[in-house]
């Protein structure tokens, strides 16, 4: 987990799997300000407090899962201009299990007028630390895709921490691709044809199940898109401070997910959290994403780099004036509409959909 630690600085973990295990000690405060946000993005952000939503590293697991999200703000601000929060009819889903745990289940998001030709399929893994958030909380991203891409897309859920920690995302990430394999064509989708996509942490799942498909020998991605990722845990990235009182997302709360999903101070720098100490030879394609006023923006930028140095195709945008979760704010900022129109158009080009 982003942030979890560094060999110069010791966080400790919480040993407990109770979701009403204490949060951890806040971390020292540090007085930076900030990018100022776009506005449409700060209307958004300002829903937050009048939702009624409570600093997340202050809470406990069970009730920092029940907090407003951004998708509830961004809902909020949709209602203020008029526009409908239901679900887009274009798309249908239906939840099928790929493991034995009730949380080890895939969303399938299919454009409701497909007809019987082979579709591309995009396995996608939502974001909430491993710790907080579902498929529910993330549904904007996953719906957008397959309309506007004419595809199958696959949201996974996984079990979450602190009841299952590292390694288990990770774990079932990987599950779900082989059983997204072993399935998709009978749902309809073209397994030559297949991305992974993400955001946050699961931005690091699917950079971290790329590596797992090209090391066990499995039918490799043609492309990824990573949004926001974690992959990287050094304390000195210039976003951690810069972004350190940021919202939705600051950096005392990556100290308070990293707290709650991790075993020992090791796992701090195990490649698949630590992405940028990762072999990352051999990768697909890749595309990027990261806002401004985060604490992960420096994650994307420093991956982005490694990519590149092992040789692989790599392109990373920051857009500027927006937070951590503005991708699945396109319907309300203009910077989520202009990320969405920009990922799928290189997806797009990678899946070869000329329409």
């Amino acid at each position: 987990m982003t942030l979890l630690g560094s060999s110069t600085v010791a966080i400790a973990q919480s040993s407990s799997n109770s979701v009403n295990a204490a949060p951890p000690a806040p971390p020292a405060r540090v007085a930076a300000i900030p990018p100022k946000a776009a506005a449409d993005m700060q209307m958004v952000l300002d829903q937050l407090p009048v939702l009624g939503a409570k600093p997340i590293e202050t809470l406990t697991p069970v009730k920092a899962r029940i907090q407003p999200s951004a998708a509830d703000a961004t809902k909020a601000v949709m209602r203020q201009k008029g526009m409908s929060t239901a679900p887009d009819p274009a798309v249908t889903t239906q939840d099928l299990p790929y493991g034995s745990d009730p949380m080890q289940f895939a969303r399938i998001y299919k454009p409701a007028n497909a007809n019987s030709a082979p579709m591309p399929i995009i396995v996608y893994y939502h974001g909430g630390g491993w710790v907080i958030a579902d498929v529910n909380t993330y549904d904007a991203a996953p719906r957008l895709l397959a309309k506007q891409l004419n595809a199958l897309v696959v949201s996974v859920e996984y079990r979450h921490a602190p009841e299952f920690k590292f390694p288990a995302q990770h774990d079932d990430a990987s599950a779900a691709y082989k059983w997204v394999l072993q399935n998709a064509q009978s749902w309809g989708g073209d397994t030559s044809k297949l991305a992974l996509a993400g955001e946050s942490a699961g931005g690091n799942l699917a950079i971290a199940t790329a590596i797992y498909a090209r090391d066990n020998n499995l039918t490799k991605p043609v492309h990824v898109l990573s949004v926001y990722p974690i992959a990287n845990s050094s304390m000195t990235l210039p976003s951690r401070t810069d972004s350190a009182n940021a919202k939705p997302l600051n950096t005392a709360m990556l100290k308070w997910f990293g707290y709650y999903y991790t075993n020992a101070m090791a796992d701090m720098q195990d490649p698949r959290l630590n992405l940028v100490g990762a072999n990352l030879r051999g990768l697909p394609p890749t595309t990027i994403v990261n806002a401004q006023i985060d604490p992960l923006r420096s994650d994307g930028e420093t991956l982005a780099a490694a990519m590149k140095v092992a040789g692989d195709k790599v392109e990373q945008r920051t857009f500027p004036g927006v937070t951590h979760e503005f991708f699945g704010m396109g319907t309300v900022v203009r910077g989520a509409y202009d990320a969405n129109a920009y990922a799928i158009a290189r997806l797009k080009a990678a899946l070869g959909i000329r329409n």
